[in-house]
């Protein structure tokens, strides 16, 4: 815990058996009170190990997408009695040191959700993200920030932190099952006028490491745009896009 707030770490895994063990012991288990996995139906041993680690498991008969795996991750999370909870990938491309920063940000009353940027800072490309991941983060980012009236240095970052709160207003279940959920939250987020905090991270891309290819980038970067325009539209009473409360 911390100022007396429970904390619950999950873990969206697919495929992340090599990586399960390095993520999870580093993960600061003196201030957090449970973590959870939800296993997408990987084709690895990943429950195998995270059973062995002790760690709370639960396996999808069927692939349910990263945002259909993160449904599950929330509402176990709030069952558990979570005030925190902090989403943390275990293919160990984020570092789980960060996560009592990001939780105290919470904890204490300054922000509602937080992101873990790889962009503040300079390490985004000698940390190995590919360049044209680079630019399309940065063009994305300078777009959303103008359709949402947000200043934040990236929304594409799967190290993130929410409060109860948050999770129990957001309408989460409108959203896609697919990578576009992480940027639809964001957008019900500051819909909902919670305040959003970032930490700067640094960026570790290598062979074991989770990464969507080309053209699922190019799916994730249309639905981006899309979320962007439907809440600037939404805002301005031209529609009520179906993701927004």
């Amino acid at each position: 815990m911390l100022n007396n707030k429970k904390i619950v770490v999950v873990l969206p895994a697919y495929n992340a058996a090599k990586t399960l063990e390095v993520t999870y012991r580093e993960i600061p288990l003196g201030i957090v009170d449970d973590v959870v996995l939800v296993d997408d139906a990987s084709r690895d041993d990943t429950p195998e190990v995270a059973r062995k680690l002790g760690i709370t498991t639960i396996v999808h008969e069927r692939n349910m997408g990263y945002g259909g795996n993160q449904k599950t991750c929330y509402r176990t999370a709030l069952d558990l009695g979570a005030d925190i909870v902090v989403m943390l990938h275990p293919d160990y491309q984020y570092t789980p040191h960060l996560l009592p920063a990001m939780a105290a940000m919470i904890a204490y009353g300054e922000f509602d959700a937080v992101l873990a940027s790889r962009i503040l800072g300079t390490g985004a490309l000698k940390g190995g993200m590919p360049f044209y991941k680079y630019i399309s983060n940065r063009f994305l980012t300078l777009v959303e920030n103008i359709l949402l009236g947000q200043k934040l240095s990236e929304y594409h970052s799967g190290y993130r932190a929410f409060s109860r709160s948050v999770l129990e207003t957001l309408p989460l279940e409108r959203n896609s099952d697919d990578f576009v959920f992480d940027n639809q939250m964001l957008a019900q987020i500051t819909w909902c006028g919670f305040r959003i905090g970032e930490i700067s991270c640094p960026t570790k891309y290598f062979p074991d490491a989770s990464s969507i290819n080309f053209q699922r980038s190019v799916t994730y970067g249309i639905g981006v745009l899309g979320t962007a325009l439907s809440y600037r539209f939404s805002r301005m009473g031209l529609l009520r896009g179906k993701i927004f409360p």
